[in-house]
């Protein structure tokens, strides 16, 4: 197959880049494990967004209105998914016991779930975790057939006869992993052995697999659920080779997510509607409107007061909650002409953020912020002080907004007939004060290396 050619090509070059660096890699995995939650689960039928998941696994936040149940779901996966990648570190084999346990963290607790007996009456039947299923749980097909997993009496000599292939095609050197992984998960599937859980707990074990064998996890995308199913469905009629064509495709995928990781470049998609909304409005922002407002004393006090008050109030209120660090905590802001630039003396100086507004003037260029942070007065590390800012620079068409903490610049231009959304405004404060939290930590780490010495 040409995918296995793809396959080892990329996974040398991987190779050639490892290690990688832990915080690199640890940055890499959550992108991948954020991405195989959401999608393995929504391909089930769980109704939490993406955003909604990164909220609840990254944050704790739940998402008001969705079923408590899908919650479940997508923590229970997390933590399957934490622990299978435990046990790739340390080496554990695949056992009919191992994968009891995987499905009662992915599943949790018993639940019930409807069901239709039968003789064709509505009914519910208990969802058991960690144990192989009690009844069956056939199909109906669209053509209304009925497609047979193996029965409840049948699971266990089948799960037996499953570990006792996998074993033997693992320890064959002739056996790809790729081949083995994908065969793994139809294979699992085809039996169906447990009530409730069969597809999650297929793709966690064929990653698990992978993982074995150095490779990232492969995800499957809940919109392309159509061409996952259709593959495996082909695999039904005895022709397996679409499936591993189609798994293999999604892991070449995910090594080059993890090579561009390795090489330090931006490991994010823009292939969802959210980021290619955020990706064309940013594009947007980069080119001139014809009737877009040029710069005027009148434009400039308009967007102090919509959009710049705003910013600075949410920046004092946020850098607030760092006051109890340090001894003295100062701010100055300075409003600057072109003329001004390299002469600090020259500027107009505001000490409040009201103030800034009555001296800004069609001839300002520039609002110049800066915050200072000075003797960290916590015990047991090495006092330190902290410098930030701000800059807006007022250009003919539009203005700039830059934050800066420790030397690190975040660069936003917009029109002046744009006037910023919360969301815009927390992003750029969150930039600002995540600089100031890690350089604090930085410290705090340096202090704890020196004790330990």
């Amino acid at each position: 197959m040409e995918i296995l050619a793809k396959i080892a090509s990329l996974k040398a070059e991987l190779d050639s880049l490892r290690p990688l660096e832990k915080d690199r890699e640890a940055a890499i995995m959550q992108k991948l494990r954020l991405d195989w939650n959401y999608h393995s689960n929504h391909l089930e039928g769980n109704s939490l967004t993406f955003g909604e998941t990164k909220a609840l696994i990254l944050f704790g936040i739940t998402a008001a209105g969705k079923p408590l149940k899908d919650h479940f779901e997508m923590t229970g996966h997390d933590e399957a998914v934490k622990w299978v990648e435990d046990v790739v570190k340390e080496g554990r084999p695949l056992t009919e016991n191992f994968i009891r346990e995987l499905h009662k963290l992915i599943l949790k607790e018993p639940y019930e779930m409807p069901t239709v007996t039968p003789e064709g009456i509505p009914a519910k039947r208990i969802i058991h975790v960690g144990e192989y299923k009690t009844s069956p749980n056939h199909v109906l097909t669209p053509t209304g057939e009925i497609f047979r997993f193996a029965t409840p009496e049948e699971t266990p000599a089948m799960m037996h006869d499953l570990l006792e292939w996998y074993r033997a095609k693992e320890s064959d050197p002739e056996t790809h992993p790729l081949l083995l992984a994908a065969e793994f998960h139809y294979k699992f599937i085809r039996i169906h052995p447990f009530d409730d859980g069969n597809g999650r707990t297929a793709r966690i074990l064929m990653n698990f697999v992978l993982m074995k064998h150095g490779y990232p996890p492969v995800v499957v995308k809940t919109e392309d659920k159509a061409n996952y199913i259709a593959a495996l469905q082909q695999s039904d009629a005895g022709i397996i080779a679409p499936f591993i064509e189609y798994i293999g495709e999604n892991l070449a995928h995910s090594v080059e997510i993890m090579l561009r990781g390795a090489r330090g470049e931006n490991i994010d998609e823009p292939d969802d509607v959210d980021k290619e909304i955020a990706l064309i409005e940013q594009k947007l922002k980069g080119i001139r409107d014809d009737n877009s407002k040029p710069k005027s004393e009148e434009v400039l006090k308009s967007i102090f007061e919509h959009s710049l008050s705003r910013l600075f109030e949410k920046h004092q209120k946020e850098i607030s909650k760092f006051y109890s660090f340090y001894d003295e905590y100062s701010c100055a802001f300075f409003i600057r002409k072109k003329s001004d630039f390299g002469n600090k003396s020259g500027s107009i100086t505001a000490d409040s953020i009201e103030k800034i507004k009555e001296n800004l003037s069609s001839e300002s260029n520039e609002i110049f912020a800066i915050f200072n942070f000075k003797d960290f007065n916590k015990s047991g590390v090495k006092r330190f002080s902290y410098g930030s800012g701000a800059r807006i620079t007022f250009r003919d068409y539009d203005f700039l907004i830059e934050f800066f903490g420790d030397k690190k610049f975040d660069e936003n231009s917009y029109s002046y007939s744009t006037i910023l959304t919360d969301e815009e405004i927390d992003m750029m404060v969150r930039t600002e004060t995540k600089a100031h939290t890690e350089f604090i930590k930085q410290q705090i780490e340096l202090a704890q290396k020196k004790s330990e010495s």
